[in-house]
Order: structure tokens, then sequence, then C-alpha cells
């Protein structure tokens, strides 16, 4: 990324030595070391959550395809998909059959 080598390493340790002081200079090396760690980490999860939306992205990509796969194999064979409610004789909604055990409508008024 930087390119730097071990001559160039050294040298700045030298600087850093000279300018902090042999007083300062471990305290410093470790804040500089806990800035590195946290912006790896923080570059990690930025990359992960990236990754993680790309593979939603492709799934919902592959779900989008064989769904227009089927529908299209269902308009080659002169069918389409059609869902329960679609069909005539199934009912969509609870209240068009009786329910287990109750008394057919006519047979509730002749009571009544």
């Amino acid at each position: 990324m930087f390119d730097i080598g071990f001559t160039e390493l050294m040298v700045l340790g030298v600087v850093a030595l000279l300018v902090l002081g042999p007083e300062r200079l471990p305290g410093a090396a470790r804040t500089l070391g806990s800035f590195v760690r946290k912006a790896r980490q923080s570059w990690d999860s930025v990359r992960t959550e990236f990754e993680r939306q790309i593979a939603v992205e492709d799934v919902k990509r592959s779900v989008r395809a064989v769904r227009e796969s089927v529908e299209g194999q269902g308009a080659v064979r002169g069918t389409s998909a059609a869902t329960p409610a679609d069909k005539p004789g199934l009912a969509a909604t609870p209240s068009a059959a009786p329910a287990p055990g109750a008394a057919p409508a006519a047979e509730q008024a002749a009571h009544d």
C-alpha cells in the first residue's frame, strides 16, 4: 500500500526516538498501534457489510431469475401459476366453508 521498506522504517524509528525521546516513544507507539487497529477493524466491518450486501443482491437476482424461468415455462405450456384464491373451485376465505360440527344455515332457520 505505502511500499515502506525496512530502511525507511528504521529511519522513521530513529526520527521518532529523537523527537519524542525514549520516555514517550513506547506510549506513542501504543497509541499509534491502537489507532491502526481501530482503523483496520472499521475497514473490515465496512468490507464485511459490503460483501454481505453483494451476497444478498446475488440471492435476490437468483430468485428473480428462477421466478422468471418458472413463469416463462408456464406461459410456454399455456398454463399460469394460479394461487388457490384464483381457482374457482377453492374458497379463498374461511367464511365460505362451514365450520366443522356447525349446522347449515337453512337447518338453523327451520329450528328457530
